[in-house]
């Protein structure tokens, strides 16, 4: 099970990008802190071995139990652990997913770090387009907000009832049209999400999976650069080192106009395009948020002009 890794190195370059960033994110340094944070978080007794206690010099579990449980060498898992991945196999790094009790998302952005060969594709810069009739398509959905995102968390379209409930970001430079951007510098968007932290914890996830397929991506090492410099809550979100897929879920909003909004939301991503996914939300029927939402629908482009400029909505 176990091949003969690399030669040890050290990680080199920045941990991560810095202010004015535009490097690449330095994926070895990222392999890294992943695992050394994975293994952080658990304690012996979850993975059945016993816990001496005081006698404990580390938080979590120690390299070597970390290595017995998944039935490699210290050696070994040290050089991974420092980064060093070239050379393992998906049988290997499933049996130290299986150890680190990760989850589909956390495996598959291990994957994506130690073996990126297989994985990652050429970086571009060009922009990110939509699909005519995928605009269409959003244009029908009445009373259902609804928009595109794509990489690196940028908004790439969205239809009126979009605009009505989150803000007309099409009076936003391009650039600014971004969910992180969005939640982590517009005080505005602080007022609109009343669980922020969660929303905020949610983007940096998703912005962690981005940067485990797509560590070369400059555009991205830029945002990560910005956003650190920028946010403190930014930061401490980054070095937690968690990732998560976009999926489905509840979110709670304070609306300027209708007030609370309790909405289910679902993510689906393109079958031709797995950069980019759709996401819809929905009130549950008879509730006061499917009327507040019929009460932004019959409000028309008056709801999206005054919803953009209202106070709580960027």
């Amino acid at each position: 099970m176990e091949e003969q890794p690399a030669p040890e190195r050290r990680p080199s370059g920045p941990r991560g990008p810095g202010p004015g960033a535009g490097h690449a994110i330095d994926r070895r340094a990222e392999l890294s802190e992943f695992l050394r944070s994975r293994r952080a978080r658990l304690k012996p007794e979850d993975v059945g071995l016993p816990d001496f206690g005081r006698h404990r010099r580390v938080p979590g579990l120690r390299r070597e139990e970390l290595a017995q449980l998944a039935g490699v060498s210290v050696a070994y898992y040290t050089r991974l652990e420092q980064g060093n991945g070239q050379n393992v196999s998906g049988e290997v790094l499933g049996a130290i997913a299986s150890a680190l009790r990760l989850t589909d998302a956390e495996q598959a952005h291990l994957t994506h770090l130690a073996k990126p060969k297989q994985h990652r594709k050429k970086p571009s810069v060009r922009q990110q387009r939509v699909r005519g009739a995928l605009c269409r398509l959003l244009d029908t959905m009445d009373g259902v907000p609804a928009y595109v995102v794509g990489r690196r968390s940028e908004i790439l379209a969205w239809n009126r009832m979009a605009a009505a409930v989150f803000g007309d970001w099409s009076q936003l430079p391009p650039q600014e049209r971004n969910w992180a951007r969005l939640v982590f510098l517009n005080p505005d968007y602080q007022a609109l999400y009343v669980d922020w932290d969660q929303k905020a914890s949610d983007i940096v996830s998703y912005l962690r999976m981005d940067a485990g397929c797509h560590p070369d991506d400059p555009r991205l090492s830029a945002l990560v650069g910005e956003l650190s410099v920028k946010s403190e809550e930014f930061r401490r979100l980054w070095a937690r080192h968690d990732v998560k897929e976009k999926s489905h879920g509840v979110k709670r909003l304070h609306h300027p106009l209708v007030g609370e909004l309790s909405l289910s939301f679902e993510t689906f991503t393109l079958p031709d395009d797995a950069e980019q996914s759709v996401v819809a939300y929905h009130a549950e029927p008879d509730s006061a948020s499917a009327e507040a939402l019929r009460l932004l629908a019959s409000w028309g482009t008056d709801a999206t002009r005054a919803g953009s400029s209202a106070p709580g909505v960027g």
